[in-house]
């Protein structure tokens, strides 16, 4: 009788993950927050452990450039509550993809990360970059392509 096979903490050293790297020039959001999802939680490998942070991690350059479909770069609005009563702060999506870039990048990928302790873990291994240049050369990433 066959067993299932389960991922252990320890079968996944931190020093042991790879490094992956996305260029969002023209990529859609939410293909492009799809496919580092799948990555930051190692979805994408035969050893996927739904408890288990099993994933590697991902640099996204050039997220000023990602495309947003339809009427969403106008309509979407980010909201975000300072800690003050009252203060209740909203940007479009045009207006954050001018501001912060990373920060859109960041809240569509989050989304879809499951809601439980995991996600802080799997946001601490995603880097988000607005522009081409980033700091991780010495990592020597691989590069991941999306379709």
């Amino acid at each position: 009788m066959k067993t299932t096979y389960f991922a252990r903490k320890e079968d996944f050293p931190e020093n042991g993950k790879k490094w992956r790297i996305i260029d969002a020039d023209g990529i859609v959001l939410g293909k492009l927050a799809v496919k580092v999802a799948d990555a930051l939680r190692g979805k994408d490998k035969p050893t996927f452990t739904h408890h288990v942070d099993t994933g590697d991690y991902v640099i996204v350059v050039n997220a000023a450039k990602v495309k947003l479909t339809g009427a969403k770069v106008d309509k979407k609005i980010y909201y975000h509550h300072t800690g003050f009563i009252g203060h209740l702060r909203s940007a479009t999506a045009s207006e954050m993809l001018e501001k912060h870039p990373e920060r859109v990048i960041e809240a569509a990928v989050s989304g879809m990360l499951p809601k439980n302790k995991l996600r802080s873990k799997f946001m601490k291994k995603l880097k988000v970059y607005g522009g081409a240049a980033h700091t991780h050369e010495a990592q020597k990433p691989e590069k991941m392509e999306i379709n």
